[in-house]
């Protein structure tokens, strides 16, 4: 990533800073499950954690998916997007991955259309971070002002450090988000066999719970007696049928 050092060092971001921003951020995301919802919470944790910034989005681009696009204000949201094709500075720190600044769009001439929409929008400096999520996804997280000259040293590191972090916080909401998709899939085959779903059926009949409900009920007593699934549901539905035999 480029990085301005001719700023003194006493400029840059303060640990106590740093560590708070992270620890906010690792505590909007770490329940997440969905990849959007995940995005939503960190621009809007980013712009409300960063001195200075006043607007954040995020673009991502994911493999056999379709694009992502997070704003903290829907008004800029347009500036995220993928329409600009490469002409952004969102899409030129991902295909360099590398950070991209213009600290004043004032005299910037790398995204004439891109530029012209910014200001009108009412930003005057951007600070673009590429992040790398997993093999199948990347973005960039992108920081607004509305002031020309606002972004120093201490926010392209900022910048950085949220961008690492983000990359990582994101890859593990993507994982949860696949293990609950297989964690369905076998829900729905169980669901499907014959004396699971019977003894599914009973206990939603006994507990009035919806199905995915009442098959953890029957996981949670198959732990307890650490005995195989079906046999559970086989001896639920032996005793209920005895029951009303007799």
């Amino acid at each position: 990533m480029n990085l301005d050092t001719r700023e003194p060092a006493i400029n840059t971001l303060g640990v106590l800073e740093t560590a708070a921003l992270l620890r906010e951020l690792t505590a909007g995301l770490i329940a997440v499950d969905d990849f959007d919802e995940a995005l939503s919470h960190l621009v809007r944790i980013a712009r409300d954690a960063v001195p200075e910034v006043s607007w954040c989005g995020f673009t991502a681009l994911r493999s056999g998916e379709p694009a992502g696009v997070a704003a903290s204000d829907a008004r800029l949201a347009e500036l995220d997007e993928l329409r600009h094709g490469s002409e952004s500075p969102a899409m030129t720190a991902i295909q360099r991955r590398e950070m991209t600044i213009a600290p004043d769009l004032g005299g910037e001439e790398r995204w004439p259309c891109w530029t012209a929409l910014a200001h009108g929008l009412g930003v005057c400096g951007v600070i673009s971070a590429p992040v790398d999520v997993d093999d199948r996804a990347i973005g960039a997280i992108n920081l607004y002002a509305h002031t020309a000259g606002t972004f120093s040293t201490r926010h392209q590191l900022t910048a950085m450090l949220l961008a690492e972090h983000a990359g990582l916080l994101l890859a593990a909401v993507r994982d949860r988000a696949e293990q609950a998709e297989r964690a369905g899939e076998v829900d729905a085959q169980l669901l499907g066999e014959g004396v699971i779903s019977q003894a599914v059926g009973v206990i939603m009949t006994q507990r009035g719970c919806p199905a995915p409900e009442a098959l953890e009920v029957l996981r949670s007593a198959a732990s307890s007696l650490d005995i195989p699934l079906r046999e559970v549901a086989e001896r639920l539905v032996a005793t209920v049928t005895r029951s009303r035999e007799g």
